[in-house]
């Protein structure tokens, strides 16, 4: 690879990252809150039956965010390889471990349409029940974000080491990236040995989004080429 093809690498790279943000901000934050009210299994079906199609927009929104994930994996491993190959996998398999737990939640958010379809095998269910399924498969669905959330912290804990011994990305955001991956570390392993403390854990978590510094980075700055060149003579 070129010193330009890397460059444009490490731009599109950083692109594509901004682009699933703002993505995963619409897909699991927007839209299930308009939807979902917590504590009230009969409001929250209500609301899904009401604005099925904004429900679906999110499922569609979290697909597309799958596959996204699957293209950054490569990529980054393409960026960070020179650095340390075996630590560049590591990286890249616990990312494509999140991704593929992400891709298997999809279904709790499936169960819930299929609940509230008005199939004709659902008559055996009082609407109350309905309801509570359909609460249990949202519970189970935010539940399966903490166990993914874990993966990740794993993939940026290692992507940060990476980006900090580089030399052709400023150490500050390797920092960012561990710092990271330790909320994502507080976050789920807090609201699962503390559910009473959520709040709490969750606040912490919001604090990860100091990752969102490394795309902006790459997108603004890039790479240093010269470094680069460096790392890639050396691990050859």
């Amino acid at each position: 690879m070129t010193t330009k093809e890397f460059k444009k690498t490490a731009r599109f790279t950083g692109g594509l990252t901004l682009l699933m943000a703002v993505i995963a901000i619409i897909s699991m934050m927007f839209l299930p809150t308009n939807l979902i009210v917590p504590g009230d299994a009969a409001t929250t079906a209500n609301n899904i039956m009401a604005s099925e199609g904004a429900f679906r927009m999110s499922i569609a929104g979290n697909a597309v965010i799958l596959l996204i994930e699957i293209v950054l994996t490569v990529m980054l491993y393409v960026l960070l390889k020179p650095v340390n190959k075996t630590l560049s996998i590591i990286a890249a398999f616990s990312r494509l471990a999140m991704t593929t737990i992400q891709g298997v939640n999809l279904l709790n958010q499936f169960f819930v349409l299929l609940l509230l379809g008005g199939a004709g095998y659902l008559t055996v269910f009082e609407p109350a029940q309905l309801h509570a399924l359909v609460q249990l498969f949202l519970n189970a669905h935010e539940y399966v974000i903490l166990i993914w959330g874990l993966f990740f912290a794993l993939h940026l804990f290692v992507l940060g080491y990476l980006v900090y011994k580089s030399g052709y990305f400023p150490k500050t955001l390797g920092i960012l990236l561990v710092i990271s991956s330790f909320c994502y570390l507080i976050q789920s392993f807090g609201n699962i040995l503390f559910p009473q403390y959520k709040e709490i854990f969750t606040t912490i978590g919001f604090i990860s989004i100091i990752e969102i510094a490394f795309p902006l980075w790459l997108v603004i700055k890039g790479v240093k080429a010269e470094e680069w060149e460096k790392r890639t003579f050396e691990s050859a």
